[in-house]
């Protein structure tokens, strides 16, 4: 019998050349002959060659694809010749003499199993044991002299018209003996080729040992085809041996297309309705990780393979589906798939787990040789499970967006942002979504974030060249580029090689696509009028183009690099303060809102949207979203929001413009902050601290009197800092500080106080000399001691220094608000002072109304501090 099969190996040109039903017989002898041959005489067969262990198994994928369950309309009992069409050449008289004495036998055991396996709707298996008490005085006595009776009439020209004409008990068991044939094939090779991986284990057979790819193959061809309940329940524990046995080779780099393509099936099997075969995917991909541990000790690089075939499952799984009141939600093939990955880091599940689907509790322990340690990790297979379950909500967001994304546009950008955070581990897709991110912005015309995205796709590509030292960068540039774009991640890991996957990886980022990212972010930064950061960007470009000795290039560079810092020396020598955006603290309070409700966040805007703009914006957006049973209301003004409180069914929208915290900044200062952000050069303007004010009295009115008006400072922390990929950052800290009426009052004095101090000690760092700047003194000084408006200090002395009030302060304060109105006049004189030397014979008589203003204010002063005569 070897011989006999090992010469149909021989004659492989010819048995291509029969027709299906000619191969399935061909096929069927083989399986029977193979099915009684025991281990020794299957190890001198597989031992002649690799060349024919191929061929065998080549014939074993045909047997799956031949004897595949498909459709009743492709039958295999009743497949027509592949050389002609039906009708061609005589009818047999009987359709049983057509077949061999093996597919009869098969047919005859398949008879006598009338049962179909007990599935559920969602298999599509919903036969019951046929019953033969329908059967009709016209229904033939057998299936067989039924076929017969068909192909000698030869009713129809198909095969389908052939089924069609049997009677419906008879065509149901026409499927039945089909599945059940099928079933029977697929279980045989699944026998054959666990016998066929225990022999290689023990290289006592002829066959490929770097790839193993005749196993690979007819897994593939299992997992690739729709397969009974009966084969999935056999085919795991044989996949454990085989993971077991072979692991090392089958996850090794030469196979990762065969990896890919079963992380993919699995994931496809992770989504069926069938429980049964859903917990099985479950156990499947456990077993891939155990492996994983056991060859590599971590799961590097199978996350990256499962993240790439979850992206690319994301488009054969419908994972929103339409309510009844024409809203989208969770699909139920997106439920199933994330039960799947949470029950695949379960520990408590997966004992049972594993007894339902016939291995052993320990199937999971994962000790390599000369080892006592177990290499399993359930924290690891956790954050395995979370990266996965991370990619699946941001593609169901992104989904479940749908049309609002063209109204939304801050929402648009979280989920393209979302989505690729989720598969940062595989760069082609991380800047694949940076990039959609990127255009987001530039129609939004947010041209800081823009560029943020920009310098984040440049992280990616200087990560994996730095990885690998190919290029002409090194940490500290990565580390450079952080300053930048806080994203970029400071740890040069072995992520990027591990995503080198067919169709993937990192050796397609190069040098020159770094710079060309670099020099998209250097031009959205210009844009945005954020020139420190273009010079940073430059001081990284410059050294690829001396290490290639382009000097038309450098000399590009450093003219663009003057032109710079001209821009940053302009912005730092303006006497109005340069701002670049404008910030709102945007509250959410309402069920309509969903994931939004109760949550703060801080919105980044260009600088030419006021508080009106953007109450405007917000408002058009979200009144859309609002149902019969909801409206949209907005909160006026600052104040602590109760959420309990509010009213139901009404959703609330706090907007409040906030100030950006400087790094250096003292936040417990009494000072007034109008001045807080023009001091000093111009920085990089990279702010997570925000904070407003709010006027308030303690019997409940928003305004007072100088001596009843309190104030309460909110200071907000966001997740990351600004200029950030996306335009709005949740709040995850907020604090507040209180400040008493006199508190108040000695902070706005001091203000004051500092402003003047200030135009005295800023130098004309366009000229260089030490000389103060005479117009913005001007300014200063004539809001400060003209009599017109110098009533804010006066009022100060009215509510604090005279009559019951005084008599209220502890003597600490009473020396505090006195030492700060003294100081504030000792500067005014001393400016009054350089102002006199500055001036011209046309500024005479403006500086004649400030002396004469300063003079009134001290005699003023003189009524409530009597030794701010002898002070001044």
């Amino acid at each position: 019998m070897i011989l006999w099969s090992m010469q149909i190996l021989d004659e492989m040109p010819v048995f291509y050349n029969l027709n299906a039903v000619e191969k399935r017989e061909v096929l069927i002898v083989i399986l029977q002959i193979v099915r009684n041959l025991d281990d020794a005489s299957l190890v001198k067969a597989w031992q002649q060659s690799i060349a024919r262990t191929r061929l065998f198994f080549k014939l074993l994928e045909e047997c799956l694809v031949l004897f595949e369950h498909r459709k009743p309309a492709d039958g295999m009992l009743m497949g027509c010749s592949s050389r002609s069409p039906v009708g061609d050449g005589p009818a047999s008289p009987k359709y049983s003499d057509r077949l061999s004495p093996a597919v009869n036998n098969y047919l005859s055991e398949a008879s006598r199993q009338e049962v179909r396996p007990q599935g559920t709707p969602e298999n599509g298996y919903l036969w019951q044991r046929v019953n033969s008490q329908l059967s009709s005085p016209s229904q033939p006595y057998s299936l067989r002299e039924a076929l017969a009776q068909a192909q000698s009439s030869r009713i129809g020209a198909s095969a389908q018209a052939l089924r069609e004409s049997l009677h419906p008990i008879l065509r149901q068991k026409l499927e039945l003996w089909e599945e059940n044939l099928s079933a029977s094939v697929n279980l045989q090779v699944l026998e054959i080729t666990e016998k066929f991986s225990m022999m290689a284990a023990s290289h006592s057979i002829s066959t490929d040992y770097g790839k193993l790819d005749c196993i690979t193959a007819i897994l593939m061809s299992f997992f690739s085809r729709n397969q009974p309940l009966s084969f999935w329940k056999a085919l795991f524990p044989v996949f454990n041996n085989v993971f077991d046995l072979h692991g090392g080779t089958l996850m090794a780099r030469e196979n990762d297309r065969f990896l890919k393509q079963v992380t993919f099936h699995l994931l496809r099997l992770a989504v069926f309705r069938n429980e049964s075969v859903r917990k099985r995917a479950v156990i499947g991909l456990q077993l891939l990780v155990k492996s994983s541990f056991y060859c590599f000790m971590q799961t590097a690089r199978l996350r990256v393979m499962l993240i790439i075939t979850l992206s690319e499952l994301m488009s054969d799984v419908q994972v929103t589906q339409m309510k009844p009141d024409g809203t989208l939600e969770e699909s139920g093939e997106a439920r199933r798939l994330r039960k799947s990955l949470e029950e695949m880091s379960d520990e408590a599940k997966s004992p049972n787990l594993l007894r339902e689907c016939g291995l052993s509790d320990s199937a999971l322990v994962t000790i390599p040789e000369r080892s006592e340690e177990n290499r399993w990790s359930w924290s690891e297979v956790k954050y395995l499970s979370d990266s996965l379950l991370l990619a699946l909500d941001g593609s169901l967001e992104h989904a479940l967006l749908g049309s609002v994304m063209t109204m939304d546009r801050y929402a648009a950008a979280e989920s393209f942002y979302k989505l690729a955070m989720a598969f940062a581990p595989v760069p082609d897709l991380h800047i694949m979504w940076l990039l959609h991110l990127c255009d987001a912005h530039q129609e939004m015309q947010s041209w800081a974030e823009a560029a943020q995205c920009a310098v984040a796709v440049a992280g990616v590509v200087m990560q994996a060249l730095v990885a690998r030292n190919d290029g002409v960068w090194s940490k500290d540039h990565v580390t450079a580029l952080r300053k930048i774009c806080p994203m970029v991640s400071n740890e040069i890991t072995s992520e990027a090689s591990a995503a080198e996957v067919e169709g993937y990886g990192a050796s397609k980022l190069t040098v020159d696509s770094a710079v060309k990212y670099l020099q998209l972010a250097n031009k959205l930064f210009s844009q945005a009028e954020l020139y420190h950061f273009c010079a940073s960007i430059l001081e990284l470009v410059i050294p690829v183009y001396k290490s290639r000795r382009a000097y038309g290039q450098l000399a590009k560079c450093h003219t663009l690099l003057t032109s710079i810092y001209e821009s940053i020396l302009e912005q730092e020598s303006s006497p109005i303060p340069f701002t670049d955006a404008t910030y709102y603290r945007v509250g959410f309070y309402g069920d309509r809102f969903g994931k939004l409700d109760r949550k703060e966040y801080v919105y980044r805007e260009p600088r030419d949207v006021r508080l009106g703009d953007i109450m405007e914006k917000l408002s058009h957006i979200y009144e859309s979203r609002m149902d019969g049973n909801h409206t949209l209301h907005i909160i006026p003004d600052s104040r602590q929001v109760k959420a309990d409180e509010l009213q139901p069914g009404v959703c609330y929208l706090q907007i409040t413009a906030v100030d950006a915290v400087m790094e250096d900044e003292d936040l417990g200062s009494r000072r007034e902050r109008i001045f807080s952000l023009s001091t000093g050069s111009v920085r990089a303007r990279v702010f997570d601290r925000f904070l407003f004010d709010t006027p308030f009295t303690k019997n409940g009115k928003t305004q007072g009197g100088l001596e009843d008006q309190w104030k309460r400072r909110s200071v907000l922390q966001t997740e990351g800092s600004f200029p950030a990929l996306v335009n709005r950052l949740l709040v995850i800290k907020s604090e507040s500080l209180e400040f008493s009426p006199v508190e108040n009052a000695i902070g706005m004095i001091e203000t004051r106080t500092a402003a003047l101090r200030n135009e005295l000690e800023e130098p004309r760092s366009s000229e260089g000399d030490q000389l103060p700047r005479l117009q913005s003194l001007q300014r200063i000084l004539q809001g400060s001691v003209a009599v017109q408006v110098n009533s804010g200090v006066l009022s100060v002395c009215t509510a604090f220094l005279s009559g019951e009030p005084a008599t209220r302060l502890r003597s600490q304060e009473l020396q505090q608000l006195i030492a700060a109105l003294l100081e504030f006049m000792a500067v005014c004189k001393r400016a009054i002072r350089v102002h006199f030397r500055l001036i011209g014979e046309e500024d005479q008589e403006f500086h004649t109304q400030l002396v004469n203003g300063f003079q009134s204010l001290t005699a003023e002063l003189s009524h409530y501090i009597p030794a701010i005569l002898s002070e001044l």
